[in-house]
């Protein structure tokens, strides 16, 4: 049998792909390597699965895309975030809203996603094969013909979407082969790289911090002495550096640029600019009298952050704070508002929730999800070169692009 349309990849993007061509009346066949559909959903948002953000298609806020914003454009107006929402609730699972904008299941349950997925593919009338792991796509000239199994089986078709996701959480089996079949069929390829994960320092002071979680911290990145990057959210010190949201939201840009020093720099009050700060310290040294600094620093700080920030600044903890010096004061006030971390790199696909890089955007049509290259082959979800922020951008993305290229292709 000759399929009208033949999906790669049985994530959110291939499910929602697969799932919109055959509600059009395509004969559909999707093939998974795993034995199980949708594995990626499962872990996603703690097995919460905050599967959109109500910000992600605003235009005030689809700049978090970064330079993807554009390409973007298009999926968002046929299939957005209210789209998403209105879709899964006519598969009956009702959606809630926390906070940043984040978007839950009711049941707080991600398998209530998939399930609510592989009830659309039955409803659509998608055939499913099951560890079926593609070996070979085979094209000739401008089309694709066919793919080959590593079992030796061969499957034909008059469309193909590959949407095999990235190299994040490699435990699901996304493994990248995704990037090497496109590769290999002449597409550019933008390298790889870890997103939203954890960042690694250089400075052994972060692990006397482990685990200590603060929230609306300032966070700036520094290049060759520029600040390139700012953000205001929530962090957690870990053994050997940094997670959160606020970071993991930067560390895609972070595994970009660490051929050259990249600095961190913390601050811990940022709704008080510096010298107002300074002031502050100033005359409550004044009103304090023979307060120990340390005792003084327990009303601003939280007890685990005491001994790292007098340490950083180079002042005696025991010292009265009216003996403390316009030095000693304003060292003080620097690292409150410059606590400065070296980066020394990023965690790997393992830890991370997505992969940055991927199919070049502009050998891909934004309005159909088709690749430039071929009539027949069409893209969507993580094999692209998009990346968002965590909360939920990700996954709209995939429902986004899975949906437009399901919507557009051609039987």
């Amino acid at each position: 049998m000759i399929y009208d349309c033949l999906v790669i990849g049985g994530g959110p993007a291939g499910l929602m792909a697969a799932g919109r061509a055959g509600e059009r009346g395509a004969r559909v066949l999707l093939l998974e390597k795993n034995n199980q559909l949708g594995l990626k959903l499962l872990a996603s948002g703690g097995g919460r699965c905050n599967f959109t953000n109500r910000l992600a298609d605003r235009k005030e806020t689809i700049s978090l895309y970064g330079k993807s914003s554009k390409f973007l454009f298009s999926a968002f107006y046929s299939f957005g975030v209210q789209e998403t929402i209105d879709f899964f609730n006519e598969l009956g699972l009702t959606a809630k809203e926390e906070d940043h904008g984040r978007i839950f299941p009711l049941s707080n349950r991600a398998a209530d996603i998939r399930q609510a997925l592989v009830k659309y593919l039955k409803q659509s009338g998608v055939e499913i094969k099951l560890g079926a792991e593609v070996k070979e796509i085979i094209a000739h000239g401008d089309k694709i013909n066919k793919v080959i199994l590593t079992d030796g089986r061969e499957f034909s078709a008059n469309n193909f979407i590959i949407a095999t996701g990235g190299k994040s959480y490699p435990q699901t089996g996304s493994t990248g082969s995704g990037y090497i079949w496109l590769k290999d069929l002449g597409h550019k390829i933008i390298e790889p790289r870890p997103a939203l994960t954890p960042v690694v320092t250089g400075e052994k002071i972060v692990k006397d911090l482990q685990g200590l979680s603060l929230k609306d911290i300032g966070i700036s990145l520094y290049q060759n002495k520029k600040k390139i990057i700012s953000r205001i959210g929530e962090i957690i010190f870990t053994a050997d550096g940094l997670s959160g949201p606020a970071i993991i939201d930067l560390s895609g840009w972070i595994s970009a640029s660490l051929l050259k020093p990249i600095f961190l720099k913390l601050d811990f009050k940022p709704a008080i600019e510096l010298s107002a700060l300074e002031k502050k310290l100033q005359n409550d040294f004044h009103q304090a009298h023979n307060k120990m600094l340390k005792n003084y620093l327990a009303g601003l700080l939280p007890p685990k952050l005491l001994p790292a920030v007098i340490k950083s600044a180079g002042v005696d903890g025991q010292k009265q704070v009216n003996n403390i010096n316009k030095a000693e004061r304003r060292a003080l006030v620097r690292v409150l508002k410059e606590f400065t971390l070296e980066i020394a790199g990023v965690k790997g696909f393992d830890k991370a929730m997505v992969t940055a890089g991927g199919v070049d955007l502009k050998e891909v049509e934004p309005r159909t999800m088709r690749s430039r290259l071929y009539k027949n082959l069409y893209l969507a979800g993580e094999i692209l070169d998009l990346a968002g922020p965590t909360g939920g951008y990700n996954l709209q993305v995939c429902w986004s692009t899975g949906f437009l290229a399901g919507e557009k292709v051609n039987f």
